[in-house]
């Protein structure tokens, strides 16, 4: 697989993310028009990320008594950094990766381990209860969510025999790895939700906390948490179409245009299940975590063993 030059791996990923936040912000309009019952043309919804942008953009920050600002810029920046470094060890087409390494799914791993840390920092910077309430409550789960992705990514590199992406989706020529480890897609999918705070899995930004992390946060410091939570979301989601659903394979289109589809389709189902799937409260979650979950990405662990001999 060809490494591509740095310029235009940078290039390549900014383009990448900023497309799939975009495309995050217009879902998220849609879905939660349909759930609500209400009439948007694809118009309003192309329009609305761009009028949310304008609005960030023109509206006087509100900061609290004695932030580290310093922490308040950094956090989001950090978070959205790491998930361009997730993304970038995972293949976008046959041949093209940003950083073709073989331990692509341990760089992805480090990446989502490293996001508590930006997480509980955003919290920590406004200097406000909510948000470090919230800070600390992420960190009280996340190791959850780690152990079920340790588990789910090896597993989808046994048949493939590495750790590099790209080598799992060559793996998956024959038959992808959604029908070989059935149970390894969804358990991903709630680690994607929790890492990115959605929906059922919303510990962070949460209305019990009344905003959680991002209650204090208002123009531009709420735009870019946005905007990186949704980058993290697009990473997770590539990760997904390549590591469980083939990645580029697939008949009659281009290779690039089944990853992006794929990409595209996971996504959609994170977004929606924010607002069709009632939030766990994190004492709930983390007791199915351990005692149903953790057990089941285990199971799905010594299945792909026991079908590799």
């Amino acid at each position: 697989m060809t490494t591509l030059p740095p310029v235009v791996a940078v290039a390549l990923v900014v383009a990448v993310l900023t497309v799939g936040v975009y495309g995050v912000a217009v879902v998220d309009r849609l879905v939660s028009a349909v759930v609500a019952g209400w009439m948007v043309s694809a118009g309003e919804a192309l329009a609305a990320p761009l009028r949310a942008v304008a609005v960030a953009v023109t509206r006087q920050p509100v900061t609290t008594e004695a932030p580290d600002r310093i922490l308040w810029v950094l956090a989001p920046a950090a978070y959205a950094g790491l998930a361009a470094a997730a993304l970038a060890v995972v293949p976008l087409a046959p041949g093209v990766a940003v950083t073709d390494v073989r331990t692509g799914i341990v760089v992805f791993g480090a990446a989502e381990a490293l996001a508590i840390v930006a997480i509980f920092l955003h919290g920590w910077a406004p200097n406000a209860p909510l948000p470090l309430i919230a800070g600390y409550r992420f960190v009280g789960v996340a190791l959850s969510y780690e152990l079920l992705s340790m588990f789910v990514l090896i597993a989808a590199a046994i048949p493939a025999e590495s750790m590099s992406i790209g080598a799992i989706v060559e793996s998956q020529a024959g038959l992808w790895n959604v029908i070989r480890q059935p149970l390894g897609l969804p358990l991903f999918l709630i680690v994607a939700a929790g890492v990115t705070f959605l929906g059922p899995l919303d510990v962070v930004d949460s209305t019990d906390l009344a905003g959680g992390g991002a209650a204090e946060d208002s123009g531009m410091q709420h735009l870019a948490w946005s905007a990186a939570r949704a980058a993290m979301l697009i990473a997770f989601s590539a990760a997904s179409a390549a590591v469980f659903l083939g990645g580029w394979h697939g008949p009659v289109l281009p290779a690039a245009v089944w990853m992006a589809l794929k990409t595209a389709g996971v996504a959609t189902v994170l977004v929606g299940a924010r607002h069709v799937i009632a939030r766990v409260s994190p004492e709930r979650f983390v007791r199915w975590a351990w005692t149903v979950l953790l057990p089941l990405a285990f199971l799905d662990l010594v299945i792909a063993g026991m079908a590799s001999l």
